[in-house]
């Protein structure tokens, strides 16, 4: 009796092993979905088939635990077992009870099945238990709005953006708009500068109104009214009429080269390290535009990757094969840098040459560049510095001195103590603020 509750145990624990081999050949199945490298879709090709193996095994047990428990068994013989028929080994229930503790309420055997499948290394099992935690990435959208202040751009000053459109200046407003990736059409990008001068002139008219109504001292009252003739008090400040909208129309003028040239000094300095990566990925053989997709996915180039972006949406949107997708986004790259990495890119795809050739003599090319533009950073700043300390220290100290002179003495402009303490202390910080921004602008990123 004893022996028929074993037979039935070992069956239960085959049958549940069975279970768990069919859950784990599901959940790669699902895992993968098509997805993944080639390296990864073979390791879990290849742990399927090894599942598969033990499931065969797991079957010809039980089937050979089911003749054991048969009433009616064949006489012994004493005939050798032929090649392929094989022998069911039962592990004693002791063992059984310390490695699979769920089967020993009832003294459980072991399951012969449970090995080690010599054809995958312990790596390959790493990475596919990766794989089965691999959680789908969320893909989220983002919508944006159209602006309202564009919308009442364009109905206010479409016209004259239109006509605008028509000149030279315009053709340069625009090459600087699309090199810089700024999200305006062209016409709408001027017709907002129409408007924003607009407002600008009406801020400028008010301020001239209150100069010619009031008067700004450095004493206290520091606003008086003003006590000469309208046109003598006219001629000293109408200049505020002309310099608000014409200060506000040549600062957006400027703004997109101004961007332009901000992001091709960004690209500049991510290019050098992002072709050593091309070059590397050139190696394994891919296809040339899953370069700029594995370079997309890593993260570590967000202004490239604008750029990067273009070159896929080319070839998967516009339907461009690479060679042109390269020439047109070159065509429109803020870095001369990157126009020339992306022609010659094409030039050797249409040639035939080795890619990764191609990519190492680049990166050199561009890493002793970018040693040459830290070395004269370096040297910049250290000139800089000492502009700073003559500026910084001395200067106020120097002037400090004159303007409590001419205090005491009488002569030029009378400022009291507070006033001096005053103008230093801002001028020393406007100094400080625009040395930063100069440091800041011209520093190399790590």
């Amino acid at each position: 009796m004893n022996n028929q509750e074993d037979y039935l145990i070992e069956i239960r624990g085959l049958i549940l092993t069975e279970i768990k081999a069919i859950k784990e050949i599901v959940s790669l199945s699902a895992a993968m979905g098509g997805a993944g490298s080639l390296d990864e879709q073979r390791m879990a090709n290849l742990q399927i088939k090894s599942l598969k193996n033990k499931l065969r095994k797991t079957i010809d047990e039980i089937s050979g635990i089911l003749d054991d428990m048969s009433i009616i068994k064949p006489l012994p013989s004493s005939k050798m077992n032929y090649p392929g028929e094989s022998s069911v080994v039962k592990t004693p229930p002791a063992l059984n009870q310390q490695v699979y503790p769920e089967y020993s309420q009832k003294n459980a055997v072991r399951p012969k099945h449970e090995e080690i499948d010599k054809d995958i290394t312990f790596l390959e099992k790493k990475t596919l238990k990766r794989l089965k935690k691999k959680k789908p990435e969320k893909i989220s959208e983002k919508k944006r709005k159209p602006s309202k202040y564009v919308g009442l751009a364009n109905r206010m000053f479409g016209g004259w953006a239109q006509s605008f459109s028509k000149t030279q200046m315009f053709a340069t407003l625009k090459r600087d708009l699309i090199k810089a990736n700024m999200n305006f059409i062209p016409t709408s990008y001027a017709a907002v500068i129409f408007l924003t001068t607009t407002i600008f002139a009406i801020v400028g008219f008010f301020i001239f109104v209150f100069f010619m109504l009031f008067d700004v001292h450095t004493k206290i009252p520091i606003i008086t009214s003003v006590t000469e003739n309208l046109l003598g008090r006219f001629s000293k400040v109408f200049w505020i009429l002309i310099v608000a909208p014409l200060a506000t129309f040549l600062t957006m003028y400027i703004y997109p080269s101004a961007e332009k040239s901000y992001i091709e000094n960004k690209i500049n300095q991510e290019l050098p390290f992002a072709t050593i990566h091309m070059s590397a990925i050139s190696g394994s053989m891919v296809e040339p535009s899953k370069i700029f997709n594995i370079l997309i996915s890593t993260k570590d180039y967000p202004f490239l990757q604008k750029e990067f972006i273009k070159v896929i949406n080319e070839v998967n949107v516009y339907g461009y094969d690479i060679v042109n997708a390269l020439r047109n986004v070159a065509f429109n790259s803020p870095s001369m840098k990157l126009t020339e990495l992306l022609n010659g890119f094409a030039t050797t795809i249409t040639s035939g040459g080795s890619l990764q050739d191609f990519f190492e003599k680049r990166a050199q090319t561009l890493l002793f560049d970018y040693q040459i533009e830290r070395e004269k950073y370096t040297k910049s700043a250290e000139t800089f510095m000492d502009i700073y300390i003559s500026i910084v220290i001395a200067t106020p100290m120097i002037l400090m001195l004159l303007l409590i002179m001419m205090e005491v003495s009488g002569l030029g402009v009378s400022l009291s103590i507070s006033m001096i303490t005053l103008i230093m202390v801002l001028g020393v910080t406007i100094i400080n603020i625009l040395f930063l921004a100069f440091l800041q602008l011209k520093q190399p990123s790590s």
